[in-house]
């Protein structure tokens, strides 16, 4: 079950919000896009692994090399089925704003309006990018785009979450030594993914969130 602080007006609007939104039809003019991010350890090997042959599988040592961290951002048009990621060295505001930025002036440059899905991270609110960018050309940037948010404790509403858990899976359950080596693996696993258009199915609606927390939580409501 979710843990949560508690059921709040708030929890439950930003809630029904979101599910309100995946709740809508494909739109190429109002794409809903999901965004998240991963820190991973960069780790290479100690000793070169013995190959798999007829007698067993790879042989790897339990001694590893760590070779620093990296950042993965992920952003996942779930019923679109595309999706892309970008290896950055940070995750800081200067990173976030590039990103999205990116994704607003090529990939989603024609559509009219941009529906980006964030959880609550400090880096991922509007004054970060006026800091990095200036109040004029962030509101030029983000003229397009409207905000949603997760509840508190509710990043399991992000679809990105899900998107980066079969990445996790498919392409990063291995170890990976260099940034170089991890922008490749990532690329052929966004390319392969796209080309197969993997859409993600949300099936959680407003009246199956509100039975199950009905059945652990009792509703906060303000006066």
């Amino acid at each position: 079950m979710w843990c949560i602080g508690a059921l709040t007006e708030e929890y439950r609007h930003r809630m029904y919000a979101l599910l309100e939104l995946y709740a809508r039809p494909m739109s190429p003019a109002e794409p809903v896009i999901c965004i998240d991010e991963k820190s991973l350890q960069l780790i290479g090997q100690s000793r070169a692994p013995l190959p798999m042959d007829s007698r067993g599988p790879a042989k790897v040592d339990y001694e590893y090399v760590r070779h620093g961290t990296t950042n993965l951002f992920v952003a996942v048009e779930p019923k679109a089925g595309q999706r892309i990621v970008s290896v950055t060295e940070r995750r800081g505001k200067v990173d976030f704003v590039a990103f999205i930025g990116d994704l607003l002036t090529n990939a989603y440059a024609k559509a009219r309006r941009v529906h980006l899905v964030l959880d609550n991270l400090n880096t991922h609110f509007r004054k970060c990018f006026d800091d990095v960018l200036g109040r004029r050309a962030a509101t030029k940037l983000l003229r397009r785009v409207h905000f949603h948010y997760t509840p508190k404790h509710a990043s399991w509403l992000n679809m990105a979450e899900i998107e980066i858990g079969i990445l996790s899976r498919q392409c990063l359950d291995r170890r990976v030594a260099s940034r170089q080596l991890l922008q490749g693996e990532v690329a052929a696993w966004q390319l392969a993914r796209n080309a197969q258009r993997r859409t993600i199915e949300w099936k959680l609606t407003r009246q199956d969130a509100d039975q199950k927390l009905g059945q652990h939580y009792v509703a906060k409501l303000a006066c």
